[in-house]
């Protein structure tokens, strides 16, 4: 059992543990970090519940190990906001009910974030495709649909204001 060091900044921060050359990612994440917003549902990269981002780009953590992610950048979903003061998404999540158990919410928000940043004013199609690869067994989806369209909504009206 090989021990690495891993040094990586995460959520801003840079940190620096010690790894087994066969850990997951998103297991370094939750025990070692302690950052227990990634959740692993399936452990195949089917079901998007550990999704975080990787240099900015949406990845399934359960399908990395944890010594590539050294040198990286990556953000879970604590990076996002507390619930004093939420992200956009987040309270969107939560105005349309976008969730239910939550289990799923992680992956979903840190899919869509990115997809929000490049995509500003997407249609209903659109953001059904981009959350095409996150499961969800409680919401049936419209609610998921219902909370980007409004979080697209409340950032261009944001926009305006700023203008």
């Amino acid at each position: 059992m090989t021990l690495h060091t891993v040094t990586l900044i995460v959520n801003g921060q840079e940190l620096s543990a010690e790894a087994e050359s066969r850990l997951l990612l998103s297991d370094f994440i939750r025990h070692t970090l302690g950052l227990t917003g990634t959740h692993v549902g399936c452990e195949h990269g089917v079901c998007g519940a550990c999704t975080i981002l990787f240099d900015g780009e949406p990845v399934r953590s359960c399908l990395m190990l944890a010594v590539q992610a050294h040198g990286h950048i990556i953000e879970t979903v604590e990076s996002l906001g507390t619930p004093d003061n939420m992200h956009p998404l987040q309270e969107a999540f939560h105005a349309a009910h976008g969730l239910q158990c939550g289990y799923c919410t992680p992956g979903f928000l840190m899919t869509l974030k990115p997809y929000l940043e490049q995509n500003p004013n997407p249609t209903e199609r659109e953001i059904r495709e981009a959350i095409s690869g996150n499961l969800c067994r409680c919401t049936g989806y419209q609610h998921i649909v219902d909370a980007v369209l409004l979080a697209a909504q409340k950032n261009h009206k944001q926009e305006n204001k700023h203008q």
